[in-house]
C-alpha cells in the first residue's frame, strides 16, 4: 500500500483537471446562472419588458409590469440561495458519508426539518420565520444522527446501501407523521400542504433577511471543510495517518450541511434531488477535488433551481407548478441512473 508522506500530497490523491479548464467551466456556470436569473425576473404569468425591469430595479412600482418584477426579484434570489444551499449540502453529505446516493431528501434530513416545523406550528403555535429556521435545523440534525445510527447497525457499518434504505424509510415515516399531524387541522392544513411541496413563490425580502445569516454560516463551514473532505475520500485510516481528525472533520462538515438544509427547508419547504444531481455533475467536470466541487455545486445548484422555477411558470400558464415537483421529475431518473451505474459503491 502506498502511504502519502505529507498532507500536501493530497493534491495528487484526487482526480485533477487543468486549472484553465476549471476556470472556464466556472465562468460558464456563472454566465448560465446570470441568464436564468434574468429569465426568472422577466418570465411569469405577465410578460414584462426591459423598461419595466430597469424601472423596477430602481424602485418603481407604478405599472403592473414594474410591480410584477418587484415581486419576482426576491423570488429569484430565494431560488438562487436555496438551490446553492441544497446542492452544497448534498456535496458535503456525499463526502462525509462517502455515499454517492447521499442527498438531504434521500437521507431524510429535509423531512426531519419538515416534521420539526410542523410540530412547532401544530403544537406550539410558532409563527416567526426565525423560530421556524431554528426548529428546522434541530429537526435536520436529529434526522441526520438517527439515519446514520440506523445505517451503522450490523456488519460493515454505514454502507451506502444501508444509509439509503434507512434514509428512505425515515423520510417515509416522517412524511406520514406530518400528514397525521395536519389531518383534522383545517387551520394549518392548506399552508402546510402547499409548503410541503417545496417552492419559492412566497418569497419576501423579510424571509431572505431571516435566512441569510444562517446560510452564510453554513456556506462558510462547508467551504472550509473542503480539504478535510478530500482527506476522507482517501479512507479513514489514511486520513488519520495524514494527521486529519476524522471524527471532528465529519461532525463539522455535517453541521454545515445541516444548517443549510434546515434554513432552506424552513423557508422553501423540502425540495428534493438538487443535492443528489448537482454534485455528480460537478465531479464529472472537476474530478473529486472538493475545493472545486463545493463552490461549483453552489453555482450550478442555484442555476438549476432557478431554471426549474422558471420552467414551472411556463408549462402551466397562467398557473404555476412548484419547483419541488420540477426537481423531482428531473432527479428521480438521475437517481435510478446513479444506482444502476455505480451499484451504490462508496465514493
Amino acid at each position: 500500500m502506498t502511504v502519502l508522506a505529507h498532507p500536501t500530497e493530497l493534491d495528487v490523491a484526487v482526480v485533477r483537471r487543468p486549472a484553465r479548464a476549471r476556470l472556464m467551466w466556472l465562468v460558464i456556470a456563472f454566465g448560465v446562472l446570470l441568464i436564468v436569473m434574468v429569465a426568472s425576473v422577466a418570465i411569469g404569468s405577465r410578460a414584462v419588458g426591459w423598461s419595466d425591469i430597469w424601472s423596477a430595479l430602481g424602485g418603481a412600482e407604478e405599472t403592473l409590469g414594474e410591480a410584477a418584477v418587484t415581486k419576482r426579484i426576491p423570488r429569484t434570489l430565494l431560488a438562487v440561495l436555496v438551490g446553492a444551499a441544497l446542492a452544497l449540502a448534498g456535496a458535503v453529505m456525499q463526502g462525509v458519508t462517502r455515499n454517492p446516493l447521499a442527498d438531504p431528501g434521500i437521507l431524510g434530513v429535509n423531512m426531519g426539518a419538515s416534521l420539526a416545523v410542523v410540530i412547532g406550528i401544530a403544537w406550539f403555535q410558532l409563527t416567526s420565520p426565525t423560530s421556524f429556521i431554528w426548529v428546522a435545523i434541530g429537526g435536520s440534525a436529529a434526522a441526520a444522527v438517527f439515519v446514520y445510527a440506523i445505517g451503522s447497525l450490523g456488519r460493515g457499518g454505514a454502507t451506502p446501501l444501508k444509509l439509503a434504505l434507512a434514509g428512505a424509510a425515515t423520510a417515509a415515516t416522517f412524511a406520514s407523521l406530518v400528514s397525521a399531524l395536519v389531518l383534522g387541522r383545517n387551520d394549518i392544513a392548506g399552508g402546510v400542504t402547499s409548503w410541503q411541496i417545496g417552492g419559492v413563490g412566497g418569497a419576501t425580502w423579510d424571509k431572505l433577511g431571516f435566512m441569510l445569516p444562517f446560510l452564510v454560516v453554513g456556506f462558510v463551514i462547508c467551504v472550509l471543510s473542503a480539504r478535510g473532505l478530500n482527506s476522507l475520500a482517501l479512507g479513514d485510516e489514511l486520513a488519520a495517518g495524514l494527521g486529519q481528525n476524522v471524527a471532528l472533520t465529519r461532525v463539522v462538515a455535517a453541521l454545515g450541511a445541516v444548517i443549510l438544509c434546515g434554513a432552506s427547508t424552513a423557508i422553501a419547504g423540502p425540495i428534493a434531488f438538487v443535492g443528489l444531481v448537482v454534485p455528480h455533475a460537478c465531479r464529472m467536470i472537476f474530478g473529486a477535488d472538493y475545493r472545486w466541487v463545493l463552490p461549483m455545486s453552489a453555482v450550478i445548484g442555484a442555476a438549476l433551481l432557478t431554471a426549474g422555477d422558471v420552467v414551472g411558470r411556463i408549462i402551466a400558464r397562467p398557473q404555476e407548478i412548484d419547483v419541488g415537483i420540477i426537481t423531482a421529475l428531473i432527479g428521480a431518473p438521475v437517481f435510478v441512473y446513479i444506482v444502476r451505474r455505480q451499484k451504490v459503491r462508496e465514493l
